[in-house]
C-alpha cells in the first residue's frame, strides 16, 4: 500500500500520543525521575518534537551523539499536539500554500509553533520517499508542553540500543518486531491542510 507523502505516523492512544527528544544525561535522566524537564531545561529555546522513532533515531545516532545519548518517549496529550499543530505554520515557503514570501515569513514570525516534513528512515537510517513530521515550539508553546501537555516521560535509550545491536548484526526482523508501533495518526478537519500543498 503506498503511503501519502506527508503523513503523521505515532504511538497513540484515545487522549495521549507519544513524541520523541533527546538529551545529554544531565537533562534527560532527571526529566524521567521527575516527569517533567528540570530547571536547566531552557524554556527561552525552540525545542522540537517527534512522533517517528526512526527519525529520532537518525538525528541522534541511536542515541550517541553528543549531547543526545540519552533517548526520551514523551507522553502528552493528543489536545496539546493538535493546538500546536493548528497554530504551526510551515518552516520553509511553500509557492502552493502562501501567497507570497513575505507573507509566510510574517506568519512564521508569530507562530509559536512549526512545522518541517523531513524523509522518514528505514532501520538503516536511510530516507525514504515518503516525509515525517517535526514539530518545533517555542515561547507559549513551550510552556504549554512542559507545564501542561506532558504526562509521562520514558528513558527509550536501552530499546534504541537494542534495535541498533540488531540492524548490526543483520537482524531486520528481530529489529522491527522492538520497534514502537506507529500507526496514522488521524487528523480530521482540516488539522494539517495548512502545513502542505
Amino acid at each position: 500500500m503506498e503511503r501519502p507523502q506527508r503523513e503523521i505516523r505515532a504511538v497513540y492512544g484515545a487522549s495521549t500520543i507519544t513524541v520523541y527528544q533527546a538529551y545529554s544525561p544531565e537533562l534527560g535522566l532527571p526529566a524521567v525521575r521527575e516527569g517533567r524537564f528540570p530547571a536547566s531545561w531552557k524554556r527561552s529555546r525552540m525545542t522540537w518534537i517527534k512522533p517517528s522513532f526512526l527519525w529520532m533515531m537518525y538525528r541522534c545516532g541511536w542515541g550517541t551523539k553528543p549531547g543526545q545519548e540519552t533517548v526520551l518517549a514523551v507522553e502528552i496529550a493528543r489536545d496539546g499536539f493538535e493546538w500546536a499543530l493548528r497554530n504551526a505554520c510551515l518552516s520553509s515557503y511553500d509557492r502552493g500554500l502562501h501567497p507570497d514570501r513575505g507573507t509566510w515569513q510574517r506568519r512564521l514570525k508569530r507562530s509559536a509553533t512549526r512545522v518541517q516534513w523531513d524523509p522518514e528512515r528505514d532501520l538503516h537510517l536511510q530516507p525514504l520517499p515518503y516525509r515525517s513530521l517535526q514539530l518545533g515550539l517555542s515561547g507559549e508553546a513551550v510552556e504549554r508542553y512542559a507545564d501542561e501537555w506532558i504526562l509521562s516521560i520514558s528513558d527509550v535509550t536501552p530499546l534504541a540500543r537494542e534495535i541498533h545491536e540488531l540492524v548490526g548484526s543483520g537482524d531486520l526482523d528481530a529489529a522491527t518486531r522492538l520497534l514502537p508501533e506507529e500507526r496514522p495518526y488521524p487528523a480530521e478537519g482540516g488539522l494539517l491542510a495548512h502545513l502542505h500543498s
